[in-house]
């Protein structure tokens, strides 16, 4: 898996998405607290087999994260801009072919960071679902 990780880190490189995060794009857990930023996962991979081929399917998730005081607007963009760049993408991934990479699912919800929960540190977090599914070459 670590070379679809890979694969997808240099696809974000210098991407749209990664100019509307500031460049904070983070596999696993972010390395700093700074807005806005997006995080991506792996949340499952299992084998699967034809008479004569095998896959691997891939379900990965993006978290977006926004402060609301930036406004929808942001959130938004960040999203818009994930989706034009991984649904139905060319995606290179060292010894795999693609079969494809689509989006499954979007969750919005809005989190308070506040340590009280008082609503003063709210934020918008987006988590968008991918499916992958590649073959060996």
């Amino acid at each position: 898996m670590q070379i679809l990780i890979d694969a997808i880190a240099t696809k974000l490189l210098n991407s749209t998405v990664s100019e509307d995060v500031g460049g904070r794009c983070y596999y696993d857990t972010a390395d700093s607290d700074g807005l806005p930023r997006l995080v991506y996962s792996i949340i499952s991979a299992f084998p699967e087999r034809t008479f004569s081929e095998h896959y691997h399917e891939v379900l990965i998730q993006f978290d977006l994260f926004s402060p609301v005081s930036a406004g929808r607007t942001a959130i938004t963009t960040m999203y818009t801009d994930l989706i034009a760049l991984f649904d139905e993408c060319a995606l290179t991934i060292t010894g795999y072919a693609l079969v494809w990479m689509k989006e499954q699912n979007l969750i919005t919800m809005v989190e308070d960071l506040s340590a009280l929960q008082d609503g003063t540190n709210l934020l918008f977090h987006w988590a968008v679902d991918f499916e992958i599914r590649v073959s060996l070459n």
